[in-house]
């Protein structure tokens, strides 16, 4: 059985480094969802991780509540990947995986995929932050709503409606999309 949160935190309190790194292990793809969701880009999302695990472990005596530490936790890398989002708008260049790689298979599926990814970050775009949060989480971590709810500190029911209007804006969005393209084929 694995330890609770509060017990690791207390461990690495007192200078236990397992206790901390059991921590990151826990709470690193789900960190990695959050800050992907506020600055879409995979580097810069490891980046995020990598600092607020940092300014975790230099602030772990400032979790008042250890047995919330996920919520704790979240709430710096929410803060941390909107730094790097307003760092990050400031320079403006094109992503490396714009740039086209020489000898490349099958350029058809790349520029699909590119779109589709296009399409995907600007539905999130029009997302709160929170309902961005819950559908990372439950769509891509795979978290349950209880699970949501206990780390991001909301009711279940909440999580359940951010969930629900988050889902039902990225399908509009899509669909708009999908008829904005076909009337402009046609």
């Amino acid at each position: 059985m694995s330890e609770s949160d509060a017990v690791l935190v207390e461990r690495a309190r007192s200078g236990d480094a397992v206790a901390f790194e059991g921590l990151v292990r826990r709470y690193l793809r789900p960190a990695y969802a959050v800050a992907l969701g506020v600055v879409h880009e995979p580097a810069d999302a490891e980046d995020v991780c990598q600092d607020a695990f940092v300014t975790a472990l230099e602030h772990i005596e400032e979790c008042r509540q250890p047995d919330r530490f996920a919520a704790w936790f979240l709430r710096i890398v929410r803060n941390r990947a909107h730094s790097v989002r307003r760092y990050l708008s400031v320079r403006d260049a094109a992503p490396l995986d714009a740039v086209p790689v020489p000898g490349h298979a099958d350029p058809e599926h790349d520029v699909e995929r590119a779109e589709l990814r296009a399409r995907l970050l600007e539905a999130l775009d029009d997302l709160t932050d929170v309902q961005r949060e819950v559908l990372l989480l439950h769509d891509l971590e795979g978290w349950k709503h209880r699970e949501i709810a206990d780390r991001l500190g909301l009711p279940e029911g909440t999580v359940r409606a951010h969930l629900f209007y988050a889902r039902k804006a990225v399908r509009t969005r899509d669909a708009d999309g999908l008829r904005t393209e076909d009337t402009n084929g046609a």
